[in-house]
């Protein structure tokens, strides 16, 4: 089976209109101006702005902080349950990311940037703004929160088991610039050392690699089936027949014996953030 699609276009969210609703509410009732929430939550106006107005998804700390706040009796961190967290994203990546929440068991190699769920927020910002055509800020804005919303799924419960692959090439290209490479490389050393996160660093230098056909992904379903995701540019592919899933999954157990070692892996993130 196979679904792709080439327009890449957020959907409006009636969930972020009403979440941006119920915060304007609160901050009326606790008589304070969109001004005087931004410190205390510690964002800028023009961010609770935004939320106000369901144009951005709030972050889970924004949550946290809106929350104490503004005493919403608990109704913030509900509300918040119920978004969705979709917004933003490529129209055919939406379903992938749908089964992602229901996975048990996820595995992503990637040779073109480093994976969403690993990115911090100033390289999503970065991958964003560097593929013409030019988005306009509040596209920006809306990718980048969708992709760091995504990354609630390295800490849900029940815990999913995750293996990543990345490409050593990614971290020496520098995306953003030496400040953001170094920002990013922290952030991938702290994710790995998650109990349920085996990240795997591919070297520049691999005479032998199963991934030259470019970036995937597998998934492992609540009943045990597996599934798998290809992509390219404005377009994906959703592969669910068992001989085509098989073949990646032949692909990707290669890949995790080719690249470096957990622990090696680690060990190369340190010495490249030590040389930046």
């Amino acid at each position: 089976m196979a679904e792709s699609a080439n327009n890449n276009e957020p959907e409006p969210s009636d969930g972020l209109r009403a979440f941006g609703a119920v915060v304007k509410v609160f901050r009326e009732r606790a008589g304070l101006t969109q001004e005087e929430l931004a410190p205390l939550v510690r964002y800028s106006p023009q961010t609770v702005a935004s939320i106000e107005q369901g144009r951005r998804f709030p972050q889970q700390d924004f949550v946290e902080r809106a929350e104490d706040v503004l005493d919403a009796f608990g109704v913030l961190r509900a509300a918040a349950k119920y978004l969705a967290r979709r917004k933003g994203l490529a129209s055919w990546f939406r379903q992938w990311a749908g089964l992602e929440e229901q996975a048990i068991s996820l595995c992503t190699y990637e040779c073109r940037v480093v994976p969403g769920l690993l990115q911090t927020e100033a390289y999503a910002r970065a991958v964003t703004v560097s593929v013409p055509p030019p988005p306009e800020e509040e596209q920006v804005e809306q990718r980048v929160d969708a992709r760091l919303a995504r990354q609630q799924l390295l800490h849900r419960k029940p815990p999913i088991a995750f293996s990543f692959i990345v490409e050593q090439a990614l971290l020496e290209r520098h995306t953003g610039g030496v400040d953001v490479t170094k920002e990013l490389i922290d952030r991938l050393l702290e994710v790995a050392e998650l109990w349920n996160i085996e990240l795997q660093i591919m070297p520049l230098r691999q005479p032998f690699h199963a991934g030259l056909d470019g970036p995937l992904q597998l998934l492992e379903t609540a009943d045990n089936g597996w599934l798998g995701y290809i992509e390219g540019q404005r377009h994906s592919q959703l592969v669910s027949d068992r001989k085509d899933v098989s073949a990646l999954l032949q692909r990707y157990a290669k890949m995790r014996s080719q690249a470096l070692t957990p622990e090696d892996s680690a060990g190369l993130l340190k010495r490249i953030r030590g040389a930046l």
